[in-house]
């Protein structure tokens, strides 16, 4: 495992090779210079909370990504700019021949594992602690992105201490759990917050409130794991 810092982007690099870890760190150079320079062209793609809805037929691949991934959701497209960096940085390690490979960006992971393994849930404050997901192996890269009101630098609208997603791919994962954190209301019911994600990719959810937990969908089995703070990827 390694940490790597560039700019506003702080990721935690897992892998059996060192050269698949030079892939990733590279891939995430590349991908922000092409978001930076696009940015730097049109800054409403950065400011929009709304789906991003001029031409594209030109931009990078990670412009792209970012747009479709929060489309669905009705949310502007930095919600999948930490997902999409994983995304492709895994991308990156699986062309240099990897079959394990893991990016964690804040808490948004793109994961391919050839062989089991748990993803700690970290909820804040929350009674709700030390838990974890086992994803059973796998052969093709999955989304596991977490948002919060309560915890990070992130901006949500709603009261979750963990919302998280699992999607086909990082960005859509990564759309989806802002998505659905903003959903979660301060009290009531948690079941309906779900409505926000049931869209095509989004495989299951879960949700922590306080001393609350719902789930939607195929969720990994939950198993006990010591889960700290530190463990999440931050600058």
């Amino acid at each position: 495992m390694e940490r790597f810092a560039l700019r506003q982007t702080f990721v935690s690099i897992y892998a059996l090779s060192q050269e698949h870890i030079e892939a990733a760190k590279e891939s995430i150079r590349e991908e922000r210079s092409h978001l930076e320079d696009f940015i730097a062209h049109d800054p409403f793609f950065q400011l929009t909370l709304e789906p991003y809805d001029r031409p594209l037929r030109r931009a990078p691949k990670i412009v792209r990504m970012m747009a479709q991934a929060s489309r669905p959701f009705g949310i502007g497209p930095m919600a999948a700019v930490a997902g999409a960096i994983s995304e492709l940085a895994a991308e990156a390690m699986m062309r240099e021949g990897a079959a394990y490979a893991m990016v964690e960006n804040g808490g948004d992971i793109s994961v391919l594992n050839d062989r089991p393994v748990l993803i700690g849930i970290y909820a804040g404050s929350s009674p709700i602690r030390d838990i974890a997901l086992k994803i059973p192996p796998r052969t093709m890269p999955l989304g596991l992105c977490t948002s919060s009101g309560t915890v990070g630098p992130s901006i949500s609208f709603g009261f979750a201490d963990a919302a998280v997603v699992i999607g086909k791919t990082a960005s859509l994962a990564d759309a989806g759990a802002t998505a659905l954190g903003n959903a979660v209301p301060v009290v009531g019911d948690l079941s309906g917050c779900f409505e926000a994600i049931r869209r095509p990719g989004i495989q299951g959810a879960l949700v922590i409130r306080g001393e609350e937990m719902a789930f939607w969908g195929e969720v990994p089995e939950i198993c006990r794991a010591r889960v700290s703070e530190d463990k999440i990827t931050r600058g």
